[in-house]
């Protein structure tokens, strides 16, 4: 009873502070960039990070098992790893983008983990025998901290592809104006003063592309740096899982559905990583290939437990202990 009224303040803690998280960033977009505001989210997802850690203790203590039995305990591990991602990219390099994504990601997870939709799964529960091993913590872990990793750097191709979509459109648009703007002009100081109206409106529209080339190439750099590393995990947490279902099952692999779509996710961040060895494959095009990784990686985690279906159908909604 102690450690549930715990794990309840806990998350409910870590998501108001998360939430505060938000705010801060959406404040940021309205005003200049402020470094006391920047400094308090950091700490924000810090504090969360210590939040969701001793609700994770606590639920282990309790129950007596590492806490990634069922899909609310996966919901809040996959909220702690947005929260170290952040704060590890941080610790490399102070000025990323990774918290825009990281805090979203979090509170859109830890939201869905307290709703009324997974009540059932917020108590701890006998843990299935087919659980009952220790490559529990390693198969499963690795797996959620490769969705985690993988979906921020999703995330970061599908913005990364937004803006350079738009930055086509308005050179497209612009260099139409320019062209029909010359081919107007004739003799006489009017046609003077729109040249130079056209040119002054080229040179500003040069001067914001170099600030959004600046930007792709960062969110570039950083999406195949988080993608690579959630590509190791996602590598670990298969190979540890055939090893799991050889002694569990008797087999290595038994194209279960939550196999099957593992299998799918790692053959496209695996093309991802393919198209990144050839130049004239990189940024945009690679980015579509992570951003169709996003919609496949929450069939995989999400998808499948809906269905219930399958051998591991103990991590969907209705969690049973036979």
């Amino acid at each position: 009873m102690i450690f549930s009224i715990f794990e309840h303040i806990l998350t409910h803690i870590s998501f108001s502070i998360v939430s505060i998280v938000i705010t801060i960033h959406l404040m940021s977009l309205l005003v200049d960039r402020i470094v006391e505001l920047y400094d308090s989210s950091d700490k924000g997802i810090i504090t969360t990070f210590f939040c969701i850690t001793g609700f994770l203790i606590s639920r282990w203590i309790s129950s007596g098992h590492f806490p990634l039995s069922d899909l609310y305990e996966s919901l809040m591990f996959l909220s702690w790893s947005f929260s170290i991602i952040h704060i590890v990219s941080k610790i490399w390099n102070h000025k990323n983008h990774l918290s825009v994504i990281t805090a979203p990601s979090a509170i859109f997870t830890q939201g869905f983990a307290t709703s009324g939709l997974l009540t059932e799964l917020q108590q701890s529960a006998i843990l299935v025998p087919a659980l009952k091993s220790q490559w529990l913590m390693m198969h499963v872990s690795m797996m959620v901290l490769s969705y985690a990793a993988l979906l921020c750097g999703s995330l970061l191709s599908l913005a990364l592809l937004v803006i350079t979509f738009r930055k086509n459109i308005e050179i497209f648009g612009k260099i139409n104006h320019l062209l029909i703007g010359s081919s107007s002009f004739g003799f006489g100081e009017q046609c003077m003063n729109e040249r130079n109206n056209v040119l002054r409106n080229t040179f500003f529209l040069s001067f914001r592309n170099f600030h959004r080339y600046q930007l792709i190439h960062q969110l570039d750099y950083w999406s195949y740096r988080v993608i690579s590393l959630g590509f190791i995990f996602l590598t670990i947490g298969i190979l540890s899982g055939a090893v799991w279902a050889n002694e569990a099952w008797g087999a290595y692999w038994n194209w279960d559905p939550k196999e099957t779509w593992a299998f799918i996710t790692w053959t496209i961040f695996a093309i991802y990583l393919h198209t990144r060895t050839k130049k004239i494959k990189k940024g945009a095009n690679s980015a579509i290939v992570a951003s169709l990784g996003f919609l496949i990686i929450w069939i995989c985690y999400f998808g499948v437990n809906l269905l219930g279906i399958g051998l591991h159908s103990y991590g969907s909604f209705t969690l049973t202990s036979n």
